[in-house]
């Protein structure tokens, strides 16, 4: 088979070979073939290598992926499940390919989205032109429960609010990419980005050389050198920790992962203690400074004297250290207003607000519940729209209309008419599809994109991101939570 492009199935609408038997093209936009089954110039090189292989090679090498998984213990935590908890996270050994055009683009819209969402977040919590001026409404920024007052005022090394961001993009039917909704607080999935690469390369060696694929293996140094530069008084040697909830939170894997790849160490509340507005670690040779705390809990559970007072997995005393100026904490406490789902149907006039420029990423078409005209649209249309919880993330409070039943819709329906401020809603997207290898078939599965920006003396983003997808076939959603898993993203140099 050569490396130039497939022919097309009778019907003109599915790749041929044998391999392509159950692919299905439609209106989505397909990430490896046009619309006429042909391989996109940038697939072309991975098709002739998959027709190669063939499916029990390919059979063999999926498993291989499965068992590297599993033998490094990178799992999951599904809260609320009856029958398993844990579960090993599954990965497509197919990569996602990207070209250099479309990662430039990218990379200029979540820079400017991010510089924009900083100046946001200092306005608000200082002066709030922004509500003065009317361009987001007042009542809309101080009634979500993310805004915490105990912020106003408090400076910020670097105005960085958000040092670590995952903006999550879809690409839509003419293949251009929009931002569905940022993650600000505490994203997560950057470990699975970087071991996804390390195994797939290992997978598929040639193929990976071949396609001269930028590298996103010094993530932790980048990361750490953001977090470095956010030290109180720019010391050249900061002590830096992680801090997590523990063991039993469902990203564990990845706040073990990181503490390691930085050469930091990984802390719980109780290995933290504040004396005179100063945060010190215990350690076996006495308390040592801490400069630096890169926070992976919410700000609910931070500081029991200052947010919820029987959390047991904070620091006492944290929020006045902080306040203070003695330490830094990334990303900043009540960053996670600028994320709230409401909030962010405003973020295209928020970049014009601050940055007079219209936004290089599009937002997702949105309708705001709390707003009359749009809750009766989304009442009359809920069977063709996404609805979900302006303060959930996760994949749950959330309603996929096209695919509800009629109870489900009905239960929605009572809950947006008795509090309709507390959701948005969104046309039902057809994601892109990229090719996964499913029951010795390759076959198109939805899928997003989260890219993981950094800011601190400057904004960086490694080339590349966690593609998440939605394993099932047929479904949107590709939480890992409601059944999703994640493949390998591979930006190409040129």
């Amino acid at each position: 088979m050569s490396s130039h492009a497939s022919g097309t199935s009778k019907d003109g609408r599915r790749p041929s070979g044998a391999l392509y038997s159950q692919y299905v093209i439609d209106n989505a936009y397909d990430e490896m073939f046009d619309p006429n089954g042909a391989s996109r110039e940038h697939y072309r090189a991975l098709q002739a290598r998959l027709d190669a292989l063939g499916p029990e090679e390919m059979t063999r090498r999926q498993q291989a992926v499965d068992r590297a998984f599993l033998h490094q213990g990178i799992t999951f935590t599904v809260y609320g499940n009856s029958d398993s908890t844990e579960r090993i996270f599954p990965t497509d050994c197919l990569p996602r390919i990207l070209t250099a055009s479309e990662w430039a683009t990218i990379e200029a819209g979540l820079t400017q989205r991010l510089e924009a969402l900083n100046l946001f977040l200092k306005d608000i919590y200082n002066d709030g032109a922004i509500l003065s001026d009317g361009v987001v409404p007042r009542d809309l920024v101080y009634s979500c429960r993310q805004y915490r007052r105990e912020m106003r005022g408090v400076q910020v090394p670097r105005d960085a609010y958000v040092s670590i961001c995952g903006s999550d993009l879809v690409r839509t039917e003419d293949g251009q990419f929009a931002v569905l909704e940022d993650n600000l607080r505490v994203p997560s999935g950057v470990s699975y980005m970087l071991t996804n690469r390390e195994i797939i390369r290992r997978a598929f060696p040639t193929l990976y050389r071949g396609y001269n694929v930028r590298r996103i293996e010094n993530y932790s140094e980048m990361l750490l050198s953001a977090l470095r530069s956010l030290a109180p008084g720019y010391q050249s040697d900061p002590r830096i920790v992680l801090l997590t909830p523990g063991v039993f939170n469902s990203a564990y894997f990845e706040h073990t992962f990181l503490a390691r790849r930085m050469g930091i160490e990984l802390v719980e509340g109780r290995d933290l203690v504040v004396h005179n507005n100063t945060v010190f670690m215990r350690t076996t040779s006495g308390l040592r400074r801490v400069d630096v705390i890169y926070r992976r809990l919410d700000d609910d559970f931070v500081d029991p004297i200052v947010f919820r007072p029987d959390s047991t997995l904070g620091v006492s005393g944290l929020f006045d250290a902080y306040r203070a100026g003695n330490v830094t904490i990334a990303n900043a406490l009540g960053t996670g207003i600028a994320d709230d789902k409401a909030v962010y149907a405003y973020v295209p006039r928020i970049i014009k607000y601050y940055l007079d420029a219209e936004p290089i990423l599009p937002n997702v078409e949105t309708y705001l519940c709390r707003e009359p005209d749009s809750l009766k649209y989304v009442l009359d249309n809920l069977e063709q729209l996404v609805v979900k919880a302006v303060g959930e993330s996760g994949g749950y409070g959330m309603l996929v209309g096209p695919h509800a039943a009629k109870e489900e819709i009905a239960a929605f329906r009572a809950r947006l008419i008795a509090d309709p401020a507390n959701y948005i809603a969104q046309p039902t997207l057809a994601l892109s599809r990229a090719p996964c290898f499913v029951d010795r078939q390759i076959e198109g599965r939805h899928v997003d994109l989260r890219p993981f920006i950094l800011h601190g003396e400057r904004t960086t983003i490694v080339p590349g991101g966690l593609t998440r997808v939605a394993l099932k076939r047929g479904s949107l959603v590709v939480n890992s939570s409601q059944g999703g898993g994640s493949k390998d993203t591979w930006v190409l140099s040129n």
